[in-house]
C-alpha cells in the first residue's frame, strides 16, 4: 500500500509541473496557444492571465534640484587635445567630415586663446553664457540639427576619460588596487562604502571609507581615510568656461615634476599650443605635482596664492606646489605608496627629471557641487559658481527636511538669514508677492523697509564672505564635518629658535 501511495504522489508532482510549464509556455508563447486551438478536435486551455511582479517601492530620498553643465568650447579643445580617439569618434559615431571637423576644432581653439589668466574672474563670466555660446557657434557648423548630438557626444567622451589612467617618466610600485575593490577591507571600523570607486557617498554626507571630497562651490577639497576628515585645503577651481564636473574620478598615480602639454590650462601663448612643455620649464603651470583623475582634470601644484579660493583653472583642482607636497604625501599615505620628505626635497631639487608613482591601493575622487549644506551644526550657503540654479528656497528645505527640520520651525532671526543668504546668493528674483495682500499701514511699511535694509547689508556681507554661516540651534552638532587643519595657501610661519630663546 505504501509503494502504491508513493507512486501517486510522484504522479501527481510531475502532473503538477507539467501543468505549471504547459500553462508556462502558452503565457510566454501565445503562437503556440494559438497553434493548438487550431487543431481539429484540440480542446485547448484559456489563455493563462499574464502575472506582473510587484515593483519594489523606492525609499523616498532627499534630491536636490540642479541643472545640468552644458558643454562649451574650452572643453571641446580640451578633448581635441587630450582624446586619441575624439577625431575618428567623431566620423564613426556622428559621420562628420574632415572640413566640419577642422571647423570645430579651430571654433574651439580660438574660444580657448580668449582666456587670460589675467582676465579670469567669476564676476565677468558664468558658465551659463560660456555654454550659449558654444551652443551657437556649434548650431553655427553643424546646423540646428546635429549640434544637440554633438553636445551629447562630448559629454559622453567626457565622462569615459574620466576613467582612464596617465603616467609619465619612470614609473614606480606598479600595483594598483582594481576598479571597486572594497577600502578599507571588510571588517575595519567604520565600515566602508560598497564601492568607493563607483558608488558616491550621498548627499550631506561625509564618506566612511578613505577617499578625497572636493566641493567646488566652497573652494575645498577634504581628505578622508578611514572615514576620518584629516585634512582640509583650500584651492582654485576650474573657469565658468570651464568647471569641475560632479561625479566619482579616481587617483591612481602621483607624477612628480610633470611635463605640460597646452591646452591643459587656457592661457598659453598661441605658438606653444599642443607642443610638450618640459618638466620645470617656466611656462610649465603645473608646479611640482599633479595628480591625474580622469583626463582631462588634475589635481596640481604652480597656482599663486592669490588664486587659491577662486575660480582660476582650467577644469582642475589647483594648489600652491607647497599644498600638493603636503597632499602628495597624505595621499600616499592613505595609497599605500608612501612619499617621504626627503623624496618631494630630491624631485624639487631635480625640476627636469619626471617620475610617477603608482598607488597601491586606487582612491576615490568625489567632485561635488554642494551650495546649501549643513557643516558643524550650522547652515552653510555658497554662491551658485556656475550657474546650476542650486540656491532655491525648495533645495534649501529639502537639506533642512533630511534633518528633520521645516523653515517653519526656524525662528524669526533665522530665517531672516536664511533669506538674506537666499538674496546674497540666489542668480535670479525670488519674488513671491501675496495676491490679494491688505494695504500696508504707514508703520507697517516702515517696519518692512528696515526689514529689507537689514536683509540687503547682511546679504552683501555674505557676498563679501563668499558663504553665508547660519547658526541653526536645532542643527547642532550635524552635518558633514568643519575643515580639519586647513591649508588657505599661506605658509605657516617658521619661528627661529634664536627668537624663542629671546623671548625666555
Amino acid at each position: 500500500m505504501r509503494k502504491i501511495i508513493v507512486v501517486l504522489l510522484a504522479l501527481l508532482v510531475i502532473g503538477l509541473a507539467a501543468a505549471y510549464r504547459y500553462q508556462d509556455a502558452l503565457r510566454k508563447y501565445p503562437a503556440l496557444h494559438r497553434a493548438l486551438s487550431a487543431l481539429p478536435g484540440f480542446k485547448a486551455e484559456p489563455m493563462p492571465t499574464p502575472v506582473v511582479a510587484a515593483m519594489p517601492v523606492a525609499t523616498p530620498t532627499p534630491l536636490i534640484k540642479i541643472k545640468e553643465l552644458p558643454i562649451t568650447l574650452p572643453l571641446v579643445d580640451a578633448l581635441f587635445f587630450v582624446d586619441a580617439q575624439f577625431v575618428a569618434e567623431l566620423k564613426n559615431r556622428l559621420k562628420l567630415g574632415d572640413d566640419l571637423i577642422e571647423r570645430l576644432r579651430q571654433a574651439a581653439r580660438n574660444d580657448t586663446q580668449s582666456l587670460r589668466e589675467s582676465e579670469t574672474s567669476e564676476m565677468k563670466a558664468t558658465t551659463v553664457t560660456a555654454g550659449q555660446r558654444a551652443a551657437d557657434k556649434v548650431s553655427e557648423i553643424l546646423g540646428a540639427e546635429r549640434a544637440p548630438l554633438f553636445a551629447e557626444f562630448v559629454l559622453q567622451r567626457w565622462q569615459y576619460l574620466g576613467t582612464t589612467e596617465e603616467s609619465e617618466g619612470e614609473v614606480a610600485v606598479a600595483t594598483a588596487t582594481p576598479l571597486g575593490e572594497l577600502q578599507p577591507p571588510p571588517g575595519v571600523e567604520p565600515s566602508p562604502s560598497p564601492s568607493p570607486v563607483i558608488a558616491a557617498a550621498g548627499v550631506f554626507v561625509a564618506p566612511l571609507d578613505s577617499r578625497i571630497v572636493v566641493n567646488a562651490p566652497a573652494y575645498r577639497m577634504d581628505i578622508f581615510e578611514n572615514g576620518q576628515l584629516v585634512k582640509s585645503y583650500k584651492a582654485a577651481m576650474g573657469v565658468p568656461d570651464f568647471p569641475v564636473p560632479m561625479g566619482l574620478r579616481k587617483a591612481t598615480t602621483i607624477i612628480f615634476n610633470p611635463t605640460w602639454t597646452p591646452p591643459d590650462e587656457p592661457w598659453v601663448a598661441a605658438e606653444k599650443v599642443g607642443q610638450k612643455v618640459a618638466a620645470g620649464d617656466k611656462l610649465n603651470p603645473l608646479g611640482v605635482i599633479k595628480i591625474p583623475i580622469g583626463a582631462p582634470l588634475l589635481i596640481h601644484g604652480g597656482k599663486p596664492l592669490a588664486k587659491i579660493g577662486t575660480l582660476a583653472s582650467h577644469g582642475c583642482v589647483g594648489l600652491t606646489d607647497r599644498q600638493v607636497q603636503d597632499f602628495a604625501k597624505l595621499l600616499g599615505r592613505i595609497g599605500g605608496a608612501e612619499v617621504t620628505d626627503e623624496e618631494l626635497a630630491a624631485r624639487a631639487a631635480d625640476r627636469k627629471q619626471t617620475k610617477t608613482l603608482k598607488l597601491k591601493q586606487t582612491i576615490p575622487v568625489e567632485l561635488r557641487y554642494e551650495t546649501i549644506l549643513v557643516e558643524d551644526g550650522k547652515l552653510h550657503v555658497y554662491p551658485d559658481v556656475y550657474s546650476r540654479d542650486t540656491n532655491r528656497r525648495e533645495n534649501l528645505t529639502t537639506v533642512l527636511n533630511n534633518f528633520g527640520l521645516q523653515l517653519s520651525d526656524l525662528s524669526d532671526a533665522e530665517r531672516a538669514q536664511v533669506d538674506a543668504a537666499l538674496a546674497a546668493f540666489f542668480v535670479k528674483e525670488e519674488a513671491t508677492p501675496s495676491p490679494a495682500a491688505a494695504p500696508l499701514t504707514a508703520a507697517e511699511k516702515v517696519a518692512q523697509r528696515k526689514q529689507t535694509l537689514a536683509r540687503d547689508k547682511l546679504a552683501k556681507q555674505f557676498k563679501t564672505a563668499k558663504v553665508a554661516v547660519i547658526e541653526i540651534a536645532a542643527l547642532a552638532g550635524k552635518g558633514y564635518p568643519a575643515p580639519q587643519d586647513l591649508d588657505t595657501g599661506v605658509a605657516p610661519k617658521v619661528v627661529s629658535k634664536a627668537v624663542t630663546s629671546n623671548k625666555k
